[in-house]
């Protein structure tokens, strides 16, 4: 029996054990990388968030006249919240103790999606900061969360 002029040989078994080998590498890579799929959050270079602007178009020079964050009450005792846009966690280790923090982790620079437990939490290597430092409780991150001013004026909490 003859074959066709349309059939196609088989795959080599080194061919397949090969293809095999690049999907593997391919998951693999996938799975380590830092699972950011946000990279565009903060534009080309996401290392940190873009500096505000204010309505004269100036950079923000700090003081209180920075934009309201939160309420006071939106922040919980122990807790904390995340302002992805601004690049800040905001926590309340103690009634009324508020402290700022950057929301990227100091290991591979991903946003950190959590505040529970006394912790600030990264989700793509399970590093955990202090909510009342940003001190490493879990690694891998090798250093604290970068401090951020704020200042609380009455009931609000702005940038400083």
């Amino acid at each position: 029996m003859t074959a066709s002029k349309n059939s196609l040989p088989a795959p080599s078994r080194r061919s397949v054990v090969a293809a095999a080998g690049v999907v593997s590498l391919a998951a693999a890579l996938t799975a380590c990388s830092d699972g950011d799929d946000s990279s565009d959050q903060y534009g080309a270079d996401d290392s940190a968030p873009a500096e505000k602007k204010s309505p004269d178009g100036a950079g923000s020079s700090g003081g209180a006249g920075g934009a309201v964050l939160a309420k006071t009450s939106e922040i919980p005792v122990g807790g904390g919240k995340i302002f992805k846009a601004e690049g800040v966690v905001v926590t309340q280790p103690t009634k009324g103790e508020f402290k700022a923090f950057s929301n990227r982790c100091t290991h591979k620079q991903c946003p950190v999606t959590s505040v529970e437990g006394g912790t600030i939490n990264c989700p793509c290597h399970g590093s955990k900061f202090d909510i009342t430092d940003g001190s490493v409780k879990a690694s891998p991150a090798p250093a604290p969360l970068p401090a951020t001013e704020i200042s609380v004026d009455g009931d609000s909490i702005k940038l400083a």
